[in-house]
């Protein structure tokens, strides 16, 4: 009896030690479940707990939404052909005479007069000719005006007119393009897509690719990705555009009981809570607790307003929502709840672990339990 007394003993003082120790604080990872849900507001904490639902998911699925505003969307495409300032032109005029020609020397039939630039009022200068406005006009314009003004001074002039796009014509492309540099809207070039397959494409992956269009002072963007699967969202370029590659700058944060704990970039347009957990390469399969898996984010007041059923809520509220992977639907809700850039995901740790670490502390190791239970035992 004595001796079964003794191990008792033993095993209520090891009990009492381990309590101790748990109340004093071991490492960890974070704070665990019950400290979480201990700030919430209903326990004069500050922030709000809300369990992912349906309708959760439904009233918080918004995301970074680009596009180009109506003024993109409506401007028509650029002739293939007209001629703006800064474009130069080269012109070719056979005479039908065969001593005296108008432009060119004796016995010379055949005049040309090459790199005329269009100047900053749209006007090309052709001896005989005079001053011709070309800005606004097509080869083809350009070509009747210098016939007619040329025909009553030698018989039949035959006129050829090319165009070559100058600065007045381009476009600028910068950032994770295939190329940067100043290029010209040309017939195969004209809308952005066009442009931007002949600048080479982006040097990242096209998954996380912005293309930021700047016209004018107003700015519009768009994910590569959309632009490419949807052609409606294709715009017409405009001579001074200026185009830049951007990578998607989007971010949260993983902690606790995760494969890993660092910001992490988005790596798509969108993406769940449960892709988040799989970038950072899960749960950790020896500390994580797949009840305890939270999103904390800093929620807009409309969104809050819905999420909380609170109409009269004033600004933004601090939200922690709250996922449970071992109920029934608890993976396709993590499946459907969407991260946002600058939400925190955390992850907390099993009870089990604290407990272990506990016993590891008294014991040296984590058999610790094992020796427990035989100690409790000796006396039967």
């Amino acid at each position: 009896m004595t001796f079964r007394t003794s191990h008792a003993a033993k095993a209520v003082a090891l009990l009492a030690v381990v309590a101790l120790l748990s109340a004093c604080g071991l490492p960890r990872s974070g704070p665990n479940k019950r400290e979480i849900l201990a700030g919430s507001v209903e326990k004069k904490g500050n922030a709000h707990i809300v369990p992912v639902t349906p309708d959760v998911t439904a009233a918080t699925s918004v995301q970074a939404s680009f596009g180009f505003s109506e003024s993109f969307r409506n401007a028509g495409l650029v002739g293939s052909d007209t001629i703006a300032t800064g474009d130069t032109i080269s012109i070719t005029v056979y005479e039908n005479v065969k001593d005296e020609p108008l432009l060119g020397n004796t016995g010379q039939r055949v005049s040309g007069l090459s790199e005329l630039q269009v100047d900053g009022q749209g006007y090309i200068y052709i001896p005989y000719a005079g001053r011709i406005k070309a800005a606004g006009q097509t080869p083809e314009g350009l070509r009747q005006a210098i016939t007619r003004k040329l025909e009553d001074q030698t018989p039949d002039p035959q006129v050829s007119v090319s165009r070559r796009a100058g600065e007045g014509s381009t476009v600028s492309i910068s950032g994770q393009a295939g190329a940067n540099g100043v290029f010209p809207i040309e017939g195969s070039t004209r809308t952005l897509a066009t442009m931007l397959a002949k600048s080479g494409g982006v040097t990242i992956d096209p998954a996380v690719a912005i293309v930021r269009v700047t016209r004018g002072g107003q700015t519009g963007k768009i994910w590569l990705k959309d632009l490419y699967e949807n052609p409606s969202l294709d715009i017409a370029l405009r001579p001074g555009d200026q185009i830049m590659i951007e990578e998607d700058s989007r971010k949260f944060i993983a902690l606790g009981a995760t494969g890993a704990q660092s910001t992490v970039p988005f790596e798509s347009p969108t993406m769940s809570a449960l892709e988040a957990i799989a970038t950072v390469g899960g749960l950790s399969t020896m500390s994580a607790d797949p009840k305890g898996v939270f999103v904390l984010r800093d929620e807009t007041e409309a969104i809050a307003r819905q999420v909380l059923g609170q109409p009269d809520l004033i600004g933004d509220q601090r939200i922690v929502y709250v996922l449970n992977l071992t109920e029934p639907t608890g993976l396709f809700e993590a499946r459907d709840f969407q991260i946002r850039d600058g939400d925190t995901l955390y992850v907390t740790e099993a009870p089990f672990v604290q407990w272990q670490k506990t016993l590891g502390a008294i014991t040296g190791s984590t058999t610790a339990a094992q020796s427990l239970a035989s100690t409790a035992n000796a006396g039967d």
